[in-house]
């Protein structure tokens, strides 16, 4: 087994099932723009928005997805967010629609978290430092 430097995740996707809600919560909460993407036709009624990214800089990103494929919900994949203070951008997310599960909190030696849900009814958490 060999010694990897490289942070092994590359792409999130977060199924929605109200693309034009789903961006306004995001874009909300996070502060952020995020930018339409061409889905290749293969992929049949793929939506997607991505999330900024930074090409070549050592970086992950993702996307919104809305297709009749997937489905959005609470109990599958946990993906975090970064932030400088996680309490910042959980005090957004009653305003923009979604409901706070669990209030920023300690993880010992790693930082804080905390655990919310979207409009689309997925879970997902941020983490900072702080």
């Amino acid at each position: 087994m060999t010694t990897q430097s490289k942070n092994p995740f590359t792409w999130v996707e977060i199924y929605v099932e109200d693309m034009t809600r789903a961006q306004k919560f995001y874009e909300t909460v996070l502060q952020i723009e995020m930018t339409p993407m061409q889905a290749p036709g293969e992929f049949g009624d793929l939506e997607m928005l991505s999330f900024p990214w930074v090409q070549g800089e050592s970086n992950i990103s993702g996307a919104l997805c809305k297709t009749s494929e997937m489905k959005p919900g609470s109990g599958g994949t946990l993906v975090y967010f970064t932030c400088e203070d996680c309490e910042i951008e959980t005090s957004r997310v009653e305003n923009a629609g979604g409901k706070v599960l669990q209030a920023k909190f300690p993880i010992g030696e790693h930082g804080f978290c905390s655990v919310v849900m979207d409009t689309e009814g997925n879970t997902i958490g941020f983490h900072s430092d702080n």
